[in-house]
Order: C-alpha cells, then sequence, then structure tokens
C-alpha cells in the first residue's frame, strides 16, 4: 500500500510510462465509504464480460489481472478514509510475456469518482489531481541577453522555458550613429521583453494555484521589465519581488529562489495575517461569521456552512476513547494532556483510558469532503497565537447566523 504523497507522485510516474500492448491495463478508483462487497461484484462482472475477448493472450492476461484485484480486495473490510486506487496488469517488455504487477495506493485525499476501466494505459489523472502542488509561485529571470520562466512547487524548481535575445551590446558598431544604434537596440530589448512578458503570461496562465511572481537577473532590466507594460495586468499584481542574481538560466532561477527566500515567508506571513486579521474583524464585530471551539467549529463543518476552517498548527485535540469495567466504552474530544477523571454514565465507576488520536488530519478531510478552505496557521505572530488560545480551531461561516 502506497500512502506518501512523494512516494505516489514517483509511482505515476512510473505507471505513466508503461504501454499495454493491448487493452490489458486495468484501472479502479473507489471512493470511500463504497461497499467493498459491491465493488467485488463488479470485478465479477468484469470477469464474465472478458471471457468474450477474442485473443486468448489479450484475455489470459486481463482475466489475471482481475483475478489479482480481487485477491487485493480480500484485503479490506471497508474502504481506506480517503478510498482506494488499484493499478494492474501486464507489464511484460516482451512479446507474449506475462507479468502480472498490482499497485494499491491510498490516496492524499478523497476520491471523488468511482471508476473501472481496462485500456491501454493506467487512468492517472485522478491521481496526478490529488498530489500536485497547490502552492505555486512563478519565475522570471531576466537580463538584455536572454530570459528564463519557471516555477517553483513547493521546493523544487522547474523551468519551463529559455529564450535567447539578439539584443547587442552597447557598442558601437561601424559607421553607424551613436544615437541610431541606440535607436535600433533599444527597439529590439523593448520587443524582447514584450515576448518575454507574453511567454510567461501564457505560461502562467495554466497555474491555477500560483499565489505570486518573482522577477530577478543580473542586470538593471529586471526593474525595466517589472515597471514595464510586458506583462497581463493580473500577472503583475502577483508581483511580490525583485531579487538581484549572478547568473541567468536554469541555475539563475535556483539561485533566484535562494535569495528570495525572505520575500517567500513574508508572502505567506502576509496572506496568513490578511485571513486572521479578517476573521478578528468579524469576530470583534460580532457579525456571527466568526466562530471557534471545536465543537462549535465541527456542528458547522459537518452542516456544510463553513467557509473556512483556521487550524493552528498547536492543534491538539484527540479524541480519546474510555473503557469501563462494566463494558460501556466512550468516545470524547479533548484536549492532549488535559485527560481529567472520566465517570461510567451507566455505572459510575471511573473509566480507564483505552486509546487516544490526534484529529487534526481528520478534521482537514472532513473540510475537503465538504468543500471547506483549509489554512493552516503558523504561531509565530500575534494573531497566531490569539488564535491559539482560543483553542486553535476557529472557522468563517458561509452566511452570517440568525440571532434569536
Amino acid at each position: 500500500m502506497v500512502q506518501d504523497t512523494k512516494d505516489i507522485q514517483e509511482l505515476i510516474g512510473e505507471l505513466e510510462k508503461i504501454r499495454g500492448r493491448h487493452t490489458e491495463l486495468v484501472t479502479v478508483y473507489i471512493p470511500s465509504g463504497v461497499n467493498i462487497a459491491k465493488v467485488v461484484e463488479q470485478i465479477r462482472s468484469e470477469q464474465s464480460t472478458a471471457q468474450n475477448i477474442k485473443s486468448k493472450a489479450v484475455r489470459k492476461n486481463v482475466m489475471a489481472a482481475l483475478d489479482k484485484v480481487l485477491q487485493e480486495l480480500r484485503f479490506y473490510k471497508e474502504t481506506p478514509p480517503n478510498g482506494l486506487a488499484i493499478f494492474c496488469g501486464n507489464v511484460s517488455e516482451h512479446e507474449g510475456g506475462a507479468d502480472i504487477e498490482l499497485w494499491a495506493v491510498e490516496p492524499p485525499e478523497p476520491v471523488k469518482t468511482r471508476l473501472y476501466r481496462c485500456d491501454q494505459m493506467f487512468i492517472m489523472d485522478p491521481l496526478k489531481e490529488m498530489t500536485r502542488e497547490k502552492e505555486i509561485y512563478g519565475l522570471i529571470l531576466v537580463d538584455k541577453s536572454d530570459a528564463a520562466i519557471g516555477l517553483l512547487l513547493g521546493k523544487r524548481v522547474e523551468m519551463l522555458k529559455y529564450m535567447d535575445s539578439i539584443v547587442p551590446g552597447k557598442t558601437k558598431k561601424g559607421g553607424w550613429s551613436q544615437a541610431r544604434y541606440a535607436r535600433i537596440r533599444e527597439g529590439l530589448l523593448n520587443d524582447f521583453l514584450k515576448k518575454v512578458g507574453d511567454t510567461a503570461t501564457q505560461l502562467f496562465s495554466e497555474q491555477k494555484d500560483m499565489v505570486g511572481v518573482i522577477i530577478g537577473g543580473p542586470g538593471p532590466i529586471k526593474e525595466e521589465f517589472a515597471e514595464g507594460e510586458f506583462m497581463h495586468y493580473m500577472l503583475k499584481k502577483k508581483l511580490i519581488g525583485i531579487v538581484n542574481t549572478s547568473y541567468t538560466g536554469e541555475y539563475g532561477l535556483k539561485e533566484m529562489v535562494d535569495r528570495a527566500e525572505d520575500l517567500l515567508a513574508e508572502a505567506a506571513v502576509m496572506r496568513e495575517k490578511k485571513i486572521l486579521d479578517r476573521f478578528f474583524e468579524e469576530f470583534a464585530k460580532d457579525t456571527g461569521r466568526a466562530i471557534y471551539g471545536v465543537n462549535e467549529v465541527l456542528h458547522a463543518l459537518t452542516a456544510g456552512s463553513l467557509e473556512m476552517i483556521l487550524v493552528s498548527e498547536k492543534f491538539d485535540y484527540v479524541k480519546a476513547r474510555f473503557a469501563c469495567q462494566c463494558g460501556h466504552e466512550e468516545d470524547k474530544i479533548i484536549q492532549k494532556g488535559k485527560l481529567v477523571e472520566h465517570k461510567c454514565d451507566k455505572c459510575g465507576s471511573t473509566m480507564a483510558l483505552k486509546e487516544e488520536r490526534l484529529i487534526r488530519d481528520e478534521i482537514i478531510r472532513m473540510a475537503k469532503d465538504f468543500g471547506t478552505a483549509v489554512e493552516l496557521i503558523s504561531v509565530h505572530t500575534p494573531r497566531g497565537e490569539q488564535l491559539k488560545e482560543l483553542g486553535g480551531l476557529a472557522g468563517m461561516l458561509r452566511y452570517k447566523t440568525q440571532q434569536l
């Protein structure tokens, strides 16, 4: 079972390279809550259908893959919290050979769609969507001689486009007048910067989760590019800073990210500050939209009325299970380390703590299921510390609550 996001991303890369000689690669996506017995029934039905495949080799491989999927499903009494993805098929590189392999993945986010497909390739799009970076920065490195456009995906720098320019240096050529040469150079530079801006606009428009843009370079051209009308105005609104670099190209992009560390940290802090300012403003005005406390937030979340949930990095509530000697058991949500003596509702005896587990990840999964935005809040600011003192869990309602 593959669960770690990094491992899943590596697996996606491996599975995308596999191509079946025929439609004998099986993909199964199972959402949480789906009855495993129903899935088993469907796979058996597909086995019956596969009996009609004309090619003996293909029929044998598909039947073997489906049988292996059924064997895997026997390990599950119910689907995992986020559902399940299974990939199985003949991966032999030799014509006529059979090497049936299976991969089972518990996705990092809930599976939304139930899917069965037998094809020449595995269906990876749902899994890729779950594991893609959700916070992306656009990088533009520009100088008179060249430019590089890239992305910062988490901690990984990816270059999307390298561009050479034909802008000459500031050197007088032949018998040209200095003024004429300067005009030609200025025109070529303007055209190059416009091309860089258009290319960046096109490439970045495909990144729906891009939160900011950084511009860098070794010379003064980067400031001219940032201040001019070379980028789309919506892209300019996302500019968070300009960075000096010693290099250009791919190495320059990595250097720019290293030198932009303070900018990136400040951008994250400012974004967090805006969210907390909005929450505490609503809270101070008593508008009915700002709520806090585990019970209040969980009630609003399960009712589907929560627009945004704020979770402190120090939120440490647990679901504790207490057991009594009379056989009665109870679950309570309490703060970790603040367990108090708990009396049995049935016989009045003191109950023993049987187990406890943190509920932060469970709450985050629930929020995503309900389409509620999740914001993880640090404690390194006064507002963040204030949220922690409120219990570490708060939320913004989609609409104002009615005051009775």
